[in-house]
């Protein structure tokens, strides 16, 4: 029943920065893991990052560690991709998520571990 709008996507050169917004309806934002992913053309669906209920603690894909930060505000209900030094293999759609269990002590990192799903938001990286 929840329904989850990404933005700020867009067209940035090699080296650049983007931050990607996820809105969360609903009423019960707060209890549950947010996670983003992404998909390459002719690709799988990538884990990107994930976050706990509390923002307790978080987790990333080998490929975006160290250069992309995942935040939470649940008075807000919206979770946020701070993506630094982009690559162009960095391209693709990504997609915001919710996790299926409420209150997990850990960050789910599998497509599986989650049950709603933007519309997607499309991120461009020029060489």
């Amino acid at each position: 029943q929840v329904q989850l709008v990404e933005s700020g996507g867009g067209l940035v050169q090699a080296g650049g920065s983007l931050r990607l917004s996820c809105a969360a309806s609903g009423r019960t934002f707060s209890i549950y893991p947010m996670g983003w992913f992404r998909q390459a053309p002719g690709k799988g669906r990538e884990f990107v990052a994930a976050i706990t209920w509390n923002g307790g603690s978080t987790d990333y894909g080998d490929a975006v560690k160290g250069r992309f930060t995942i935040s939470r505000d649940n008075a807000k209900n919206t979770v946020d991709l701070q993506m630094n030094i982009l690559r162009p293999e960095d391209t693709a759609i990504y997609y915001c998520a919710r996790g299926r269990a409420p209150f997990t002590l850990r960050a789910p990192t599998g497509t599986l571990d989650y049950d709603s799903w933007g519309q997607g938001t499309q991120v461009t990286v020029s060489s």
